[in-house]
């Protein structure tokens, strides 16, 4: 029998009090590892990613971000047969592939979850007994259709009618068209449906728990909907590569029970993990929001434990409008785009065109156009023009001065007095009040919209020095030298401030460019970023610095490649 749900213990200070000492864990999923990684993976490692190193640039608080492989369950079992191998000799092999696409990608991860660790396998242990001495487990004969690609079982109403390959008629996954099978067995079950009203409560007193809006909200229709308990083991007789069930070695722990409880287990779980939890970000794949968005908080809160602090939620990648599959041959290699496009170049791709809401379609020829405008054209174009010796022949951070560039005091007045216009004070604004923006997009998971809006003062930025010409300006008059320092300083200055706000998503390009502008390592931070503080009559530290050394172009334009960067690591 069910007890009465547990009281939640209090929220340690050290892990959920705002300010710089807060704690926070960012999380990917872990990665099934029956196959090696694919873009789809990427792309939830780079959001963590961006997102871990923002936090980090502002200064927030100790950080952690954990990602891994989940190593169990009867995909793998049946992956490692048809290699000819045994499941431990499979996972070892794909997880390193994991690890080593990550490490590549520049994902700064500080932990590494395996499933099969012994670590991760106590934790597991101890987290079933919470369950079971909370009551919230029961043994009971269960029967449905269980797909073995999506380790579940699922409802009629998520079933349609296909043939298979040898044209006899099947069931399959309406959402993933993978074929389920009617299974009859003798299960745990977690007393899922006890926890509807618990999980509507948190849910309706955390807005901000799941993100975007759209996936909160489907959160909560499912929660109008039936409940029904969940069978939370599988028989050892079928699943044997597994945890098994603590007290009853003819069960094994449900593949999705085990891989929840990474979150809990990287953190220490069961001793030293409350200096941490519930300060977790979970980053998912829509696919596996009911996992992660009902199944977790509900377990959580019958062992004991409050639900993660935010859940945000991205949606897939196709190719060329088509859903990436074997079958297809389209599944995009992560190592192959990297050599193609470079690290940042495709980091860039994907964080600038994901749009967490909806599906997004990847090809080559979009990268490519994307990354040789915006990069290599409009940011690495105006860092050479604004740096060249032609331009700046003494290759040092140059004056502002106030009387070419005067300050509007009345918020009505459009110009100045000097040689600036409308436009100008138009497009300082805009970059002024970019970090703020940069923010808040970060804040609500939409890293697309903060990397449109820096696309969008970059091009304001080259408008601004293409239509000021400082390469006709005479250097010989004092006055038009002045006018000419001044382009450039607001040109840097704008640079510093974009090459700062890109760290999270570009670092090796941000870095060659704040480089450039000698901005040293403790500059770069974003608590303390201030944009053309000349403009204001304060002191600007860059003034009259001399600019680090010219290692070259920014960034290489791309070629356009000669075919799809299909998959080509092999088991």
């Amino acid at each position: 029998m069910l007890r009465p749900p547990v009281r939640l213990p209090p929220r340690r200070a050290a892990a959920t009090a705002a300010g710089p000492g807060r704690r926070l864990l960012l999380s990917t999923p872990i990665f099934y590892a029956n196959g090696p990684p694919h873009i789809g993976h990427l792309y939830s490692a780079l959001l963590a990613d961006a997102l871990h190193r923002y936090r980090g640039l502002c200064g927030a608080g100790p950080g952690r971000l954990s990602t891994g492989t989940d190593e169990h369950g009867l995909k793998i079992q049946q992956a490692a047969a048809a290699a000819g191998t045994s499941p431990p000799e499979l996972c070892e092999r794909v997880s390193a592939l994991f690890r080593q696409a990550l490490a590549r990608a520049a994902v700064s991860f500080t932990d590494f979850t395996r499933t099969s660790a012994p670590a991760h396998r106590r934790a597991v242990r101890h987290f079933w007994g919470a369950l079971r001495d909370g009551g919230a487990l029961y043994k009971g004969a269960y029967e449905g259709w269980y797909c073995t690609a999506e380790e579940t079982f699922l409802p009629p109403g998520q079933l349609a009618e296909r043939r298979d390959a040898r044209g006899q008629p099947c069931k399959v996954s309406l959402e993933t068209g993978h074929q389920v099978h009617w299974t009859k067995e003798e299960n745990y079950m977690f007393r899922l449906s006890a926890f509807r009203d618990p999980l509507w409560k948190w849910l309706r007193n955390n807005p901000r728990a799941i993100a975007p809006d759209p996936f909160y909200q489907q959160v909560l229709r499912w929660l109008e909907e039936d409940l029904p308990d969940l069978s939370v083991s599988r028989e050892r007789s079928r699943l044997h590569w597994g945890i098994p069930v603590p007290g009853d070695s003819t069960q094994t722990v449900y593949v999705w029970v085990d891989a929840l409880v990474n979150y809990l287990s990287v953190l220490g779980y069961p001793e030293t993990h409350g200096e941490w939890w519930p300060a977790a970000h979970h980053v998912v794949g829509k696919d596996i929001l009911k996992f992660h968005a009902v199944y977790w908080p509900a377990l959580l809160m019958a062992a004991g434990l409050p639900p993660p602090e935010r859940i945000f939620v991205h949606s897939h990648w196709t190719v060329r409008g088509q859903k990436m599959s074997k079958s297809l041959g389209n599944v995009i290699d992560p190592f192959a785009c990297f050599g193609q496009y470079t690290v940042d170049g495709f980091r860039y791709f994907l964080l600038r065109q994901g749009v967490p809401e909806r599906d997004c379609d990847y090809y080559d020829e979009k990268v490519v156009k994307l990354v040789n405008s915006e990069l290599a054209d409009a940011l690495g174009g105006l860092l050479n023009r604004s740096t060249a010796l032609s331009i700046n022949p003494s290759n040092t951070y140059p004056c502002f001065s106030e009387s070419c560039f005067p300050k509007i005091l009345d918020s009505g007045e459009t110009e100045g007095t000097g040689r600036v216009s409308a436009e100008d004070y138009e497009f300082v604004a805009s970059v002024a009040s970019l970090p703020l923006q940069v923010a808040g997009y970060f804040e609500g998971f939409q890293i697309y919209k903060a990397l449109e809006c820096i696309a969008v003062c970059v091009r304001q930025t080259n408008s601004f020095f293409q239509r000021h010409r400082p390469w006709k300006l005479n250097r010989k008059d004092p006055a038009e030298q002045l006018w000419l320092d001044t382009i450039i300083h607001v040109t840097l200055e704008c640079l510093r401030v974009y090459g700062t706000l890109l760290q999270p998503v570009i670092p090796y390009t941000a870095d060659k460019l704040l480089s450039r502008l000698a901005v040293e390592p403790e500059e770069r931070g974003l608590s303390s970023l201030t944009f053309l503080p000349r403009y204001s009559g304060q002191p600007c530290p860059f003034e009259g610095r001399q600019l680090g050394p010219d290692t070259g172009v920014l960034f290489h334009r791309l070629e356009k490649p000669g075919q799809h960067q299909t998959e080509t690591k092999k088991l």
